[in-house]
């Protein structure tokens, strides 16, 4: 997977996470009453998300090099692109279900009350911390990044295409943080109803990348021998 494309994913997928994250964005405490102070504080939010992306593509990055060498990159980017899918498909009832198993509710509710006695504190640092923990928050799109990264088949790519995912996430995240109680709801909806048709086009593009067709970018031809040489390479 291109590494660029990791802005996209998460430039969109931003705009279907303002309903989980818009809630705490909007609750960040302001420090200071200089409008420097302000954004200082809502930049370093966004870079706790970011760094903590930036990590999870290095270990997933490591794990998909591992994979390489059994020769399963394309099987793994097909699998990827069809789960995808079954995702978008799924009928929202049983998507919320899944979302009320004891994991993911523990889960999150642990961060989020973590969330709480670090808004109390009101200091930059406690913001870093807080956009830290946020990039821990189960989210469908943060998957799909994880997918992407997956898939660069190296922890340091892997690492790159998740720090391009969170500043494609900055845009709309920042925005939120500033401007969140002007921005329009039923823009957000209209923006909403996009996002399943994107999901559909990247679980296509990874398809179409598993295939093997030898089309330059969407589906580079790679044997086995050299999708070893490139994992040894990079150690």
């Amino acid at each position: 997977m291109e590494i660029w494309t990791g802005f996209v994913v998460g430039l969109f997928g931003s705009l279907h996470c303002i309903g989980m994250c818009g809630p705490i964005v909007l609750a960040l405490p302001v420090i200071g009453e200089s409008q420097l102070k302000i954004l200082t504080g809502r930049i370093l939010y966004n870079l706790g998300r970011i760094l903590t992306y930036t990590v999870m593509g290095a270990l997933f990055g490591l794990f998909g090099s591992r994979l390489v060498l059994f020769g399963l990159q394309q099987d793994l980017s097909i699998a990827f692109g069809i789960i995808i899918l079954i995702y978008v498909f799924t009928p929202r009832s049983f998507k919320s279900k899944l979302a009320n198993t004891f994991i993911y509710r523990d889960v999150t509710n642990f961060i989020k009350s973590r969330f709480a006695s670090m808004i109390t504190k009101k200091t930059n640092s406690s913001l870093f911390t807080i956009g830290v923990l946020n990039g821990l928050l189960p989210c469908g799109f943060v998957y799909v990044g994880i997918a992407g990264a997956v898939s660069t088949v190296n922890w340091l790519t892997g690492a790159l295409y998740m720090t391009m995912f969170g500043l494609g996430t900055f845009p709309v995240m920042f925005a939120t943080a500033v401007f969140g109680k002007i921005i329009n709801v039923n823009l957000k909806r209209r923006v909403s109803k996009l996002i399943p048709v994107f999901a559909v086009v990247l679980a296509l593009l990874f398809i179409l990348r598993g295939l093997n067709l030898g089309i330059p970018y969407l589906s580079p031809k790679y044997s086995k021998s050299i999708s070893i040489e490139q994992s040894e390479s990079c150690h």
